[in-house]
Protein backbone atom coordinates (compact mmCIF):
# COMPACT_ATOMS: atom_id res chain seq x y z
CA UNK A 1 0.00 0.00 0.00
CA UNK A 2 0.98 3.38 -0.65
CA UNK A 3 0.22 5.98 2.05
CA UNK A 4 0.06 9.99 3.10
CA UNK A 5 0.54 10.30 7.16
CA UNK A 6 -1.16 13.50 7.94
CA UNK A 7 -0.47 15.28 11.52
CA UNK A 8 -3.02 17.91 12.86
CA UNK A 9 -1.49 19.73 15.43
CA UNK A 10 -4.00 21.74 16.74
CA UNK A 11 -4.87 23.68 20.54
CA UNK A 12 -5.74 20.66 22.62
CA UNK A 13 -4.01 17.75 20.94
CA UNK A 14 -1.76 16.44 18.41
CA UNK A 15 -3.19 13.72 15.77
CA UNK A 16 -1.70 11.54 12.90
CA UNK A 17 -3.63 10.16 10.45
CA UNK A 18 -3.18 7.77 8.11
CA UNK A 19 -4.52 8.17 4.30
CA UNK A 20 -4.32 5.78 1.79
CA UNK A 21 -4.19 6.25 -2.16
CA UNK A 22 -7.97 6.39 -2.28
CA UNK A 23 -7.67 9.51 0.47
CA UNK A 24 -9.31 7.06 2.65
CA UNK A 25 -8.50 7.34 6.55
CA UNK A 26 -6.54 3.82 7.18
CA UNK A 27 -6.05 4.74 11.15
CA UNK A 28 -5.74 7.91 12.99
CA UNK A 29 -4.27 8.25 16.74
CA UNK A 30 -4.63 11.40 18.48
CA UNK A 31 -3.28 13.05 22.02
CA UNK A 32 -4.04 15.28 24.44
CA UNK A 33 -1.59 18.16 26.07
CA UNK A 34 -1.22 20.39 28.99
CA UNK A 35 -2.92 23.99 28.83
CA UNK A 36 -0.97 26.79 30.83
CA UNK A 37 -3.33 29.67 32.02
CA UNK A 38 -0.04 31.85 34.18
CA UNK A 39 -2.32 34.97 33.94
CA UNK A 40 -5.96 36.34 33.17
CA UNK A 41 -6.37 36.75 29.26
CA UNK A 42 -2.82 34.30 28.74
CA UNK A 43 -2.02 30.98 27.25
CA UNK A 44 0.86 28.78 27.16
CA UNK A 45 1.83 25.24 25.54
CA UNK A 46 5.28 23.56 26.09
CA UNK A 47 6.63 23.05 22.60
CA UNK A 48 8.25 19.77 23.83
CA UNK A 49 4.61 19.07 24.33
CA UNK A 50 3.09 19.73 20.87
CA UNK A 51 6.34 17.64 19.13
CA UNK A 52 6.22 14.64 21.67
CA UNK A 53 2.55 13.83 21.42
CA UNK A 54 3.18 14.50 17.27
CA UNK A 55 5.78 12.02 17.07
CA UNK A 56 4.01 9.62 19.12
CA UNK A 57 0.86 9.60 17.86
CA UNK A 58 2.92 8.94 14.18
CA UNK A 59 4.72 6.11 15.93
CA UNK A 60 1.03 4.96 17.18
CA UNK A 61 -0.78 5.72 13.61
CA UNK A 62 2.14 3.30 11.95
CA UNK A 63 2.20 0.95 14.71
CA UNK A 64 -1.80 -0.02 14.38
CA UNK A 65 -1.91 0.19 11.13
CA UNK A 66 1.35 -2.30 10.20
CA UNK A 67 2.70 0.80 7.80
CA UNK A 68 6.42 1.34 7.23
CA UNK A 69 7.77 3.94 6.21
CA UNK A 70 9.03 2.59 2.86
CA UNK A 71 4.84 2.65 2.33
CA UNK A 72 4.26 6.46 3.37
CA UNK A 73 4.92 8.67 0.26
CA UNK A 74 5.09 11.63 1.92
CA UNK A 75 3.56 14.24 5.11
CA UNK A 76 1.29 16.98 5.58
CA UNK A 77 1.48 18.71 8.41
CA UNK A 78 -1.50 21.12 9.39
CA UNK A 79 -1.36 23.40 12.17
CA UNK A 80 -2.68 25.71 15.04
CA UNK A 81 -2.10 29.11 13.65
CA UNK A 82 -0.50 32.22 15.11
CA UNK A 83 0.82 30.39 17.65
CA UNK A 84 4.42 31.24 18.58
CA UNK A 85 7.80 29.43 19.36
CA UNK A 86 11.13 30.74 19.33
CA UNK A 87 14.13 28.59 20.01
CA UNK A 88 17.86 28.22 20.00
CA UNK A 89 19.22 26.82 16.11
CA UNK A 90 22.69 25.22 18.14
CA UNK A 91 20.69 22.98 20.64
CA UNK A 92 16.83 23.39 19.52
CA UNK A 93 15.67 24.16 22.99
CA UNK A 94 12.52 26.31 23.42
CA UNK A 95 13.54 29.84 25.21
CA UNK A 96 10.10 30.03 26.35
CA UNK A 97 6.55 28.06 26.42
CA UNK A 98 4.60 29.01 23.35
CA UNK A 99 2.26 31.92 23.23
CA UNK A 100 -0.93 30.64 21.98
CA UNK A 101 -3.02 32.39 19.45
CA UNK A 102 -5.81 32.61 22.11
CA UNK A 103 -3.20 34.80 24.13
CA UNK A 104 -4.12 38.44 25.00
CA UNK A 105 -1.37 39.66 27.07
CA UNK A 106 0.18 42.01 24.22
CA UNK A 107 -3.52 43.75 24.27
CA UNK A 108 -1.32 47.08 25.81
CA UNK A 109 0.88 46.81 22.86
CA UNK A 110 -1.79 46.49 20.10
CA UNK A 111 -3.73 49.63 21.84
CA UNK A 112 -0.83 51.77 21.86
CA UNK A 113 0.27 50.96 18.15
CA UNK A 114 -3.34 51.79 16.96
CA UNK A 115 -3.09 54.75 19.13
CA UNK A 116 0.04 55.54 16.79
CA UNK A 117 -2.02 55.37 13.97
CA UNK A 118 -0.17 52.17 12.65
CA UNK A 119 -3.11 49.74 11.74
CA UNK A 120 -3.74 51.09 8.53
CA UNK A 121 -0.54 50.12 7.58
CA UNK A 122 -0.71 46.95 9.09
CA UNK A 123 -3.92 45.88 7.30
CA UNK A 124 -2.66 47.29 4.07
CA UNK A 125 0.89 45.49 4.46
CA UNK A 126 -0.61 42.29 6.10
CA UNK A 127 -4.32 41.99 5.27
CA UNK A 128 -4.62 41.85 9.24
CA UNK A 129 -5.70 43.91 12.19
CA UNK A 130 -3.49 45.16 15.38
CA UNK A 131 -4.93 41.89 17.58
CA UNK A 132 -2.60 40.29 20.43
CA UNK A 133 -4.16 37.14 18.24
CA UNK A 134 -1.28 37.41 15.83
CA UNK A 135 2.32 36.37 15.81
CA UNK A 136 4.09 39.42 15.22
CA UNK A 137 3.66 40.95 18.77
CA UNK A 138 3.96 37.37 20.66
CA UNK A 139 7.68 37.92 19.16
CA UNK A 140 8.63 41.08 20.12
CA UNK A 141 7.07 40.25 24.06
CA UNK A 142 9.22 37.26 23.75
CA UNK A 143 12.16 38.97 22.64
CA UNK A 144 11.50 42.10 25.41
CA UNK A 145 10.78 39.69 28.19
CA UNK A 146 13.34 36.52 28.12
CA UNK A 147 16.58 37.25 29.13
CA UNK A 148 19.28 37.95 26.33
CA UNK A 149 16.68 37.30 23.85
CA UNK A 150 16.63 39.83 21.79
CA UNK A 151 20.89 40.01 21.59
CA UNK A 152 20.63 36.60 20.97
CA UNK A 153 18.05 36.80 17.82
CA UNK A 154 20.01 40.22 16.07
CA UNK A 155 23.05 37.76 16.33
CA UNK A 156 21.21 35.00 14.59
CA UNK A 157 21.48 32.70 17.30
CA UNK A 158 17.48 32.34 17.15
CA UNK A 159 14.63 30.76 15.74
CA UNK A 160 10.82 32.03 15.05
CA UNK A 161 8.21 29.72 13.81
CA UNK A 162 4.81 28.95 14.09
CA UNK A 163 3.79 25.37 14.89
CA UNK A 164 4.50 24.19 12.03
CA UNK A 165 7.90 25.47 11.47
CA UNK A 166 9.00 23.85 15.10
CA UNK A 167 8.00 20.66 13.74
CA UNK A 168 9.67 20.49 10.66
CA UNK A 169 12.92 21.33 12.19
CA UNK A 170 12.38 18.66 14.64
CA UNK A 171 11.41 16.19 11.76
CA UNK A 172 14.36 17.28 9.85
CA UNK A 173 16.92 17.33 12.89
CA UNK A 174 17.28 20.88 12.43
CA UNK A 175 17.71 21.11 9.00
CA UNK A 176 15.05 23.36 7.64
CA UNK A 177 13.77 26.00 8.94
CA UNK A 178 10.74 26.87 6.63
CA UNK A 179 6.73 27.46 6.79
CA UNK A 180 4.17 27.88 4.18
CA UNK A 181 2.38 31.31 2.76
CA UNK A 182 -0.90 30.76 4.74
CA UNK A 183 1.44 30.39 8.21
CA UNK A 184 3.04 33.17 6.96
CA UNK A 185 0.50 35.43 6.66
CA UNK A 186 -0.92 35.14 10.28
CA UNK A 187 2.21 36.33 11.60
CA UNK A 188 1.59 40.22 10.89
CA UNK A 189 4.94 39.73 9.70
CA UNK A 190 4.15 39.05 6.04
CA UNK A 191 2.90 41.44 3.25
CA UNK A 192 0.26 39.28 1.53
CA UNK A 193 0.42 41.25 -1.96
CA UNK A 194 4.63 41.12 -2.11
CA UNK A 195 4.66 37.60 -1.31
CA UNK A 196 7.45 38.34 1.03
CA UNK A 197 8.46 39.48 4.32
CA UNK A 198 7.89 43.13 5.22
CA UNK A 199 10.85 44.60 6.26
CA UNK A 200 8.36 47.35 7.54
CA UNK A 201 6.65 45.00 10.21
CA UNK A 202 9.60 44.15 11.37
CA UNK A 203 10.94 47.38 11.82
CA UNK A 204 7.83 48.44 13.70
CA UNK A 205 8.33 45.72 15.71
CA UNK A 206 11.59 45.64 16.43
CA UNK A 207 11.79 42.08 15.18
CA UNK A 208 15.20 41.10 13.67
CA UNK A 209 14.50 39.55 10.07
CA UNK A 210 17.41 36.63 11.04
CA UNK A 211 14.87 35.46 12.81
CA UNK A 212 11.99 34.38 10.17
CA UNK A 213 11.61 31.00 8.39
CA UNK A 214 11.93 30.96 4.58
CA UNK A 215 8.64 30.51 3.24
CA UNK A 216 7.29 28.24 0.46
CA UNK A 217 4.16 27.09 -1.58
CA UNK A 218 1.84 24.75 0.21
CA UNK A 219 2.95 22.01 -2.01
CA UNK A 220 6.57 22.57 -1.72
CA UNK A 221 9.29 20.19 -0.40
CA UNK A 222 9.65 21.47 2.81
CA UNK A 223 12.39 18.70 3.86
CA UNK A 224 12.93 14.91 4.74
CA UNK A 225 12.67 12.92 7.98
CA UNK A 226 14.23 9.96 8.28
CA UNK A 227 12.88 9.18 12.58
CA UNK A 228 10.40 6.64 11.13
CA UNK A 229 12.93 3.93 9.78
CA UNK A 230 13.65 5.59 6.65
CA UNK A 231 13.37 8.53 4.48
CA UNK A 232 10.15 10.46 4.16
CA UNK A 233 9.57 13.73 2.29
CA UNK A 234 7.38 16.23 4.11
CA UNK A 235 5.45 18.07 1.18
CA UNK A 236 2.43 19.77 2.23
CA UNK A 237 2.04 22.56 5.04
CA UNK A 238 -1.01 24.71 5.30
CA UNK A 239 -2.41 26.36 8.74
CA UNK A 240 -5.43 24.74 9.63
CA UNK A 241 -8.46 26.99 8.41
CA UNK A 242 -6.38 26.88 5.15
CA UNK A 243 -6.00 22.84 4.83
CA UNK A 244 -9.63 22.51 5.83
CA UNK A 245 -10.53 25.07 3.25
CA UNK A 246 -8.21 22.57 0.77
CA UNK A 247 -9.82 19.80 2.26
CA UNK A 248 -13.62 21.00 1.72
CA UNK A 249 -12.38 21.63 -1.75
CA UNK A 250 -13.27 25.56 -1.94
CA UNK A 251 -11.32 26.25 -4.62
CA UNK A 252 -13.31 28.65 -6.71
CA UNK A 253 -13.93 32.28 -5.65
CA UNK A 254 -17.33 32.60 -3.36
CA UNK A 255 -16.65 29.48 -2.18
CA UNK A 256 -17.70 29.53 1.88
CA UNK A 257 -16.49 27.04 4.20
CA UNK A 258 -16.65 27.30 8.49
CA UNK A 259 -14.71 25.30 10.65
CA UNK A 260 -16.03 24.22 14.26
CA UNK A 261 -12.65 23.36 16.31
CA UNK A 262 -11.53 24.93 19.41
CA UNK A 263 -12.15 28.26 17.87
CA UNK A 264 -14.69 28.70 14.53
CA UNK A 265 -13.26 30.32 11.61
CA UNK A 266 -15.10 30.97 8.36
CA UNK A 267 -13.50 31.53 5.32
CA UNK A 268 -14.48 32.98 1.48
CA UNK A 269 -12.25 32.00 -1.55
CA UNK A 270 -11.55 35.87 -3.22
CA UNK A 271 -9.52 34.30 -5.96
CA UNK A 272 -6.48 36.07 -7.18
CA UNK A 273 -7.20 39.09 -5.78
CA UNK A 274 -6.92 40.19 -2.07
CA UNK A 275 -10.07 41.99 -0.85
CA UNK A 276 -10.20 44.35 1.76
CA UNK A 277 -12.74 43.90 4.48
CA UNK A 278 -14.47 47.19 5.44
CA UNK A 279 -15.93 45.02 8.47
CA UNK A 280 -12.94 44.38 9.97
CA UNK A 281 -12.53 40.94 8.42
CA UNK A 282 -9.55 39.28 7.70
CA UNK A 283 -7.46 39.23 3.84
CA UNK A 284 -5.77 36.56 4.37
CA UNK A 285 -4.00 33.66 1.59
CA UNK A 286 -6.05 30.33 1.49
CA UNK A 287 -3.60 28.36 -0.54
CA UNK A 288 -0.43 28.81 -2.55
CA UNK A 289 0.12 25.99 -5.22
CA UNK A 290 2.91 26.12 -7.85
CA UNK A 291 3.77 30.08 -7.38
CA UNK A 292 0.01 30.90 -7.36
CA UNK A 293 -1.60 32.66 -4.42
CA UNK A 294 -5.18 32.52 -3.90
CA UNK A 295 -6.49 34.45 -1.29
CA UNK A 296 -9.43 34.75 1.26
CA UNK A 297 -11.63 37.17 3.61
CA UNK A 298 -11.62 35.44 7.02
CA UNK A 299 -14.23 35.77 9.96
CA UNK A 300 -12.11 34.64 13.31
CA UNK A 301 -14.33 33.20 16.91
CA UNK A 302 -11.80 32.10 19.18
CA UNK A 303 -14.85 30.33 21.24
CA UNK A 304 -16.47 27.37 19.63
CA UNK A 305 -15.86 24.02 20.73
CA UNK A 306 -14.07 25.87 23.90
CA UNK A 307 -17.28 26.43 25.11
CA UNK A 308 -18.30 22.80 25.12
CA UNK A 309 -14.70 22.18 26.88
CA UNK A 310 -15.81 24.53 28.94
CA UNK A 311 -19.69 23.25 30.24
CA UNK A 312 -17.30 20.03 30.91
CA UNK A 313 -14.29 20.98 32.81
CA UNK A 314 -15.23 24.40 33.83
CA UNK A 315 -18.55 24.18 35.02
CA UNK A 316 -18.42 20.28 35.05
CA UNK A 317 -22.19 19.76 33.93
CA UNK A 318 -21.24 17.16 31.19
CA UNK A 319 -19.02 14.93 31.18
CA UNK A 320 -18.48 14.64 27.55
CA UNK A 321 -19.49 16.85 24.55
CA UNK A 322 -22.09 14.46 22.78
CA UNK A 323 -23.87 15.32 25.80
CA UNK A 324 -25.00 18.55 25.10
CA UNK A 325 -27.11 17.18 22.07
CA UNK A 326 -29.86 15.96 24.48
CA UNK A 327 -29.44 18.53 26.93
CA UNK A 328 -30.39 21.28 24.39
CA UNK A 329 -32.79 19.18 22.59
CA UNK A 330 -34.61 18.64 26.35
CA UNK A 331 -34.13 22.50 27.19
CA UNK A 332 -37.23 24.88 28.52
CA UNK A 333 -38.45 26.65 25.38
CA UNK A 334 -39.54 29.32 27.55
CA UNK A 335 -36.03 30.78 28.25
CA UNK A 336 -34.26 33.09 26.40
CA UNK A 337 -30.24 32.42 27.97
CA UNK A 338 -27.80 34.30 25.89
CA UNK A 339 -24.21 32.87 26.80
CA UNK A 340 -21.40 35.43 24.98
CA UNK A 341 -18.35 33.53 25.19
CA UNK A 342 -15.53 36.25 25.46
CA UNK A 343 -13.42 34.17 27.46
CA UNK A 344 -10.48 35.72 25.82
CA UNK A 345 -11.74 38.54 24.45
CA UNK A 346 -13.81 38.65 21.08
CA UNK A 347 -12.62 38.33 17.51
CA UNK A 348 -14.07 39.36 14.40
CA UNK A 349 -16.31 41.49 13.92
CA UNK A 350 -15.84 42.82 17.36
CA UNK A 351 -12.58 42.31 17.93
CA UNK A 352 -12.09 43.41 21.63
CA UNK A 353 -9.27 41.85 23.17
CA UNK A 354 -10.81 43.00 26.85
CA UNK A 355 -14.26 41.85 26.61
CA UNK A 356 -14.69 38.95 28.85
CA UNK A 357 -17.55 36.17 28.94
CA UNK A 358 -21.08 36.90 30.11
CA UNK A 359 -24.43 35.46 30.31
CA UNK A 360 -28.14 37.18 30.19
CA UNK A 361 -31.63 35.73 30.63
CA UNK A 362 -31.47 33.55 33.66
CA UNK A 363 -34.04 32.80 35.99
CA UNK A 364 -34.47 30.39 38.58
CA UNK A 365 -35.65 27.44 36.79
CA UNK A 366 -32.07 27.87 34.38
CA UNK A 367 -29.97 25.18 34.80
CA UNK A 368 -27.44 22.77 32.87
CA UNK A 369 -29.73 21.81 29.80
CA UNK A 370 -30.33 25.93 29.40
CA UNK A 371 -26.98 26.95 29.75
CA UNK A 372 -25.86 23.86 27.11
CA UNK A 373 -28.57 25.07 24.74
CA UNK A 374 -26.81 28.94 24.94
CA UNK A 375 -23.30 27.13 24.34
CA UNK A 376 -24.22 25.68 21.49
CA UNK A 377 -26.52 28.24 20.22
CA UNK A 378 -23.03 30.98 21.02
CA UNK A 379 -21.52 29.27 18.25
CA UNK A 380 -24.02 29.67 15.17
CA UNK A 381 -25.34 33.64 16.46
CA UNK A 382 -21.30 34.10 16.28
CA UNK A 383 -20.95 32.46 12.87
CA UNK A 384 -24.00 34.99 11.89
CA UNK A 385 -21.83 37.60 12.35
CA UNK A 386 -18.82 36.93 10.39
CA UNK A 387 -20.88 35.49 7.60
CA UNK A 388 -23.35 38.81 7.57
CA UNK A 389 -19.83 41.05 7.46
CA UNK A 390 -18.07 38.69 4.76
CA UNK A 391 -21.44 38.79 2.15
CA UNK A 392 -21.61 42.27 2.75
CA UNK A 393 -17.21 42.73 1.72
CA UNK A 394 -18.16 40.48 -1.09
CA UNK A 395 -21.38 42.80 -2.18
CA UNK A 396 -23.98 41.26 -1.45
CA UNK A 397 -25.68 38.91 1.43
CA UNK A 398 -26.69 35.42 -1.00
CA UNK A 399 -27.61 32.08 0.38
CA UNK A 400 -25.08 30.15 -1.09
CA UNK A 401 -24.86 26.70 1.13
CA UNK A 402 -22.15 27.01 3.84
CA UNK A 403 -20.05 23.66 3.81
CA UNK A 404 -18.79 22.76 7.78
CA UNK A 405 -16.25 20.68 9.12
CA UNK A 406 -14.88 20.17 12.96
CA UNK A 407 -15.69 18.39 15.85
CA UNK A 408 -18.85 20.31 16.67
CA UNK A 409 -20.01 19.82 12.99
CA UNK A 410 -21.13 16.26 14.02
CA UNK A 411 -23.23 18.13 16.47
CA UNK A 412 -27.16 18.18 14.63
CA UNK A 413 -28.54 20.18 17.17
CA UNK A 414 -25.93 22.95 16.74
CA UNK A 415 -25.63 22.59 12.81
CA UNK A 416 -30.00 23.07 12.33
CA UNK A 417 -29.31 25.79 14.89
CA UNK A 418 -26.72 27.64 12.81
CA UNK A 419 -28.69 26.80 9.43
CA UNK A 420 -31.87 28.47 11.19
CA UNK A 421 -29.96 31.38 12.45
CA UNK A 422 -28.13 32.32 9.08
CA UNK A 423 -31.32 31.61 6.90
CA UNK A 424 -29.38 29.27 4.44
CA UNK A 425 -28.92 25.54 3.88
CA UNK A 426 -25.59 23.97 5.85
CA UNK A 427 -23.58 21.28 4.17
CA UNK A 428 -22.22 18.51 6.39
CA UNK A 429 -19.70 16.23 3.88
CA UNK A 430 -19.00 12.66 4.65
CA UNK A 431 -15.55 13.34 5.62
CA UNK A 432 -15.26 15.64 8.44
CA UNK A 433 -11.81 15.15 8.70
CA UNK A 434 -11.12 18.06 6.21
CA UNK A 435 -8.59 19.66 8.06
CA UNK A 436 -6.19 16.67 7.80
CA UNK A 437 -7.72 15.86 4.65
CA UNK A 438 -6.50 19.43 2.86
CA UNK A 439 -2.82 18.33 4.61
CA UNK A 440 -2.96 14.91 3.27
CA UNK A 441 -4.15 16.19 -0.35
CA UNK A 442 -1.62 18.78 -0.55
CA UNK A 443 1.32 16.18 0.13
CA UNK A 444 -0.49 13.47 -1.92
CA UNK A 445 -0.32 15.72 -4.78
CA UNK A 446 3.26 16.96 -4.39
CA UNK A 447 3.82 12.84 -4.23
CA UNK A 448 2.08 12.57 -7.20
CA UNK A 449 -0.70 9.85 -5.97
CA UNK A 450 -3.77 12.59 -5.21
CA UNK A 451 -5.73 13.76 -8.57
CA UNK A 452 -5.50 18.10 -9.02
CA UNK A 453 -7.76 20.27 -8.36
CA UNK A 454 -10.72 19.53 -10.45
CA UNK A 455 -10.87 15.67 -10.24
CA UNK A 456 -10.10 16.35 -6.06
CA UNK A 457 -13.17 18.46 -5.95
CA UNK A 458 -15.24 16.23 -7.41
CA UNK A 459 -15.07 13.18 -4.99
CA UNK A 460 -16.24 16.04 -2.27
CA UNK A 461 -19.66 13.65 -0.93
CA UNK A 462 -22.28 15.31 1.22
CA UNK A 463 -23.30 13.64 4.72
CA UNK A 464 -26.54 15.91 5.13
CA UNK A 465 -27.86 18.89 4.14
CA UNK A 466 -29.66 21.30 6.92
CA UNK A 467 -32.19 23.23 5.83
CA UNK A 468 -33.69 26.54 8.01
CA UNK A 469 -36.89 26.16 9.41
CA UNK A 470 -37.22 28.94 11.85
CA UNK A 471 -39.48 31.63 11.07
CA UNK A 472 -37.45 35.08 10.34
CA UNK A 473 -39.52 36.62 12.91
CA UNK A 474 -38.07 34.15 15.25
CA UNK A 475 -34.49 34.39 13.64
CA UNK A 476 -34.28 38.15 14.15
CA UNK A 477 -35.56 38.22 17.62
CA UNK A 478 -32.85 35.55 18.40
CA UNK A 479 -30.23 37.68 16.77
CA UNK A 480 -31.40 40.97 18.23
CA UNK A 481 -31.25 39.50 21.72
CA UNK A 482 -27.56 38.26 20.94
CA UNK A 483 -26.45 41.39 19.33
CA UNK A 484 -27.86 43.55 22.95
CA UNK A 485 -26.06 40.39 24.71
CA UNK A 486 -22.75 41.48 23.01
CA UNK A 487 -22.83 45.03 23.08
CA UNK A 488 -23.70 44.49 27.40
CA UNK A 489 -20.76 42.41 27.91
CA UNK A 490 -18.63 44.64 26.01
CA UNK A 491 -19.90 47.74 27.97
CA UNK A 492 -19.19 46.05 31.18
Amino acid sequence: MTYILAIDQGTTSSRAILFDKYLTIAGSEQREFTQYFPQSGWVEHDPDDLWNTTLATCHETLKSTGAQARDIAAIGITNQRETTVIWDRATGDPIHRAIVWQDRRTSGLCHDLRLDGLEEIVTAKTGLLLDPYFSGTKVKWLLDNVEGARKRAEAGELAFGTVDSWLVWKFTGGKAHVTDATNAARTMLYDIREGRWSRTMCQMLDIPMALLPEVKDCDAHFGTTDLFGGHIPILGVAGDQQAATVGQACFEPGMLKSTYGTGCFALINTGDQAVTSQNRLLSTIAYQLDGKTTYALEGSIFVAGAVVQWLRDGLKIIGAAPETQDMAQNADDTQDVVLVPAFTGLGAPYWNAECRGAMFGLSRNTGPREIARAALESVGLQTRDLLEAMHVDMGGAGSAPLRVDGGMSASDFAMQFLADIIGAPVDRPKVLETTAMGAAWLAGKGAGIYPDQSEFAATWALDRQFEPSMSRGARDAKYTAWKRAVAAAQAF
